[in-house]
C-alpha cells in the first residue's frame, strides 16, 4: 500500500455504510482531482472495520472509493472510539494519508478528537465545505466560528488534515468503476471490552434529514396555530416540520425539528421557511433544491436565499397553502 492519500472513514450500521460515507467519498474525488491540478497524486481510500460483502464493496466503488483498506476486528459491532482511534492511528503512522474524512454523526464526532489527539494533528468539525488551495495543496475546510456569525476557512498545518462533515452537506455521486485496491491491515485490533447487546430506533416519526419537502419555522410563526398548520400541510404534501433553533429553545418543538448549525443539516427538494430571519447560524444547515420564505419583514436576510419570497403573515400562508394543497388533493 502506498503512502498518502485521502482516506474515508466507513461507519456501518445495520449492515450498511452509513449514507454520510458515500456522500464523503464523492466528495473526496473531487479533491483528488483538485489535487492533480497541483501536481500530486492521491488514491482516495474506503478505511473500514467491517467486511464488506461483494454488493456494497462495488457500492463504495461506485461512489468514489479507489481502494479498500480492511482493518479486521472481531465483533464489528461493538467498535469502541478508544480502541478505533489506536488503530487508525498506528496506521496513520505508517502510511501517512494526506487527509483524513469522516462523518460528523455520533460516533464520528467522538472518534474525529481522539484521533487527532493521538496522532497530534489538528481537527476541523462539522465542515460545510471542502476545497484546495490551488498553490498548496492543503485543504481548505470552511465551517461556522463566532456563534455561526461568520464563516471561517481553516488550514491545517499538521498531516493527516482531518475534518468531519455532517450527513447531507455533499451529493452522493456516481462514479465508472476503475482500477481497485485491496489492503488488509497486517494486525488485528485487541478485542473491546464494549459490547453493544441492542440498537433500538427512535421512534420519533419522519427523521428531517431525509424529508424530500421541509415545512420549517421559526420564531416569527411558532404560534399554536402555525404549529398545527404546519403539520397538517407537511402532512399534505408527504413532508415533515423542522424549525429554527429559538423554536426549539422556547420548548416549543423537540431538537429532532432543528435545522442549524447546531442541529441538522437538511437537503429537501422543497424548503418551506415561515417566519425565519435567513441567520447564518440556520442557514448553515440548509441545503435545499428550492427554498420559499415567507416573512413579514422584508428585508429579512432570507430572502437571499429564496427562490421564491412572499412578504406577510406566515399563519396566513400556511392556511392558504393547506386549502390550496387540499383542493388539488380532492381533483386528483
Amino acid at each position: 500500500m502506498r503512502e498518502g492519500g485521502i482516506w474515508v472513514f466507513i461507519e456501518w450500521a445495520n449492515g450498511a455504510p452509513r449514507e454520510v460515507c458515500y456522500e464523503l467519498l464523492g466528495a473526496a474525488r473531487q479533491l483528488r482531482e483538485d489535487l492533480a491540478r497541483t501536481g500530486r497524486e492521491a488514491t482516495v481510500w474506503a478505511v473500514t472495520f467491517s467486511s464488506p460483502s461483494a454488493a456494497r464493496e462495488q457500492d463504495l466503488r461506485r461512489a468514489g472509493a479507489q481502494g479498500l483498506l480492511e482493518i479486521p476486528w472481531k465483533e464489528a459491532k461493538s467498535l469502541d472510539e478508544i480502541l478505533v482511534s489506536a488503530a487508525l492511528a498506528r496506521l496513520a503512522e505508517t502510511y501517512h494519508p494526506e487527509i483524513l474524512l469522516l462523518g460528523a454523526t455520533a460516533f464520528g464526532r467522538s472518534l474525529a478528537p481522539r484521533l487527532a489527539a493521538r496522532l497530534n494533528a489538528g481537527l476541523t468539525a462539522d465542515c460545510t465545505s471542502l476545497a484546495i488551495d490551488p498553490e498548496t495543496g492543503a485543504l481548505l475546510q470552511t465551517r461556522p466560528a463566532f456563534g455561526g456569525n461568520l464563516m471561517a476557512t481553516i488550514v491545517s498545518r499538521t498531516r493527516p488534515q482531518l475534518a468531519t462533515v455532517r450527513p447531507k452537506v455533499f451529493a452522493r455521486k456516481r462514479f465508472e468503476e476503475g482500477e481497485w485496491e485491496r489492503f488488509l491491515a497486517p494486525s488485528e485490533v485487541p478485542d473491546s471490552p464494549i459490547r453493544i447487546l441492542e440498537s433500538v430506533a427512535r421512534a420519533s416519526g419522519i427523521n428531517i434529514a431525509d424529508a424530500d419537502i421541509l415545512v420549517s419555522l421559526g420564531q416569527g410563526a411558532c404560534s399554536a396555530e402555525c404549529i398545527s398548520l404546519a403539520r397538517d400541510l407537511a402532512g399534505a404534501l408527504g413532508g415533515a416540520v423542522a424549525s429554527s433553533r429559538p423554536v426549539v429553545d422556547a420548548g416549543i418543538l423537540p431538537y429532532a425539528h432543528q435545522v442549524g448549525q447546531t442541529g441538522k443539516t437538511v437537503a429537501p427538494r422543497i424548503y418551506l421557511a415561515i417566519g425565519i430571519s435567513g441567520a447564518i447560524q440556520h442557514m448553515a444547515g440548509v441545503a435545499a433544491e428550492t427554498l420559499i420564505a415567507v416573512n413579514t419583514d422584508p428585508d429579512a436576510p432570507i430572502f437571499q436565499f429564496a427562490k421564491w419570497g412572499l412578504v406577510g403573515d406566515g399563519a396566513q400562508f400556511l392556511r392558504e397553502a393547506l386549502e390550496a394543497v387540499r383542493k388539488v388533493r380532492k381533483v386528483e
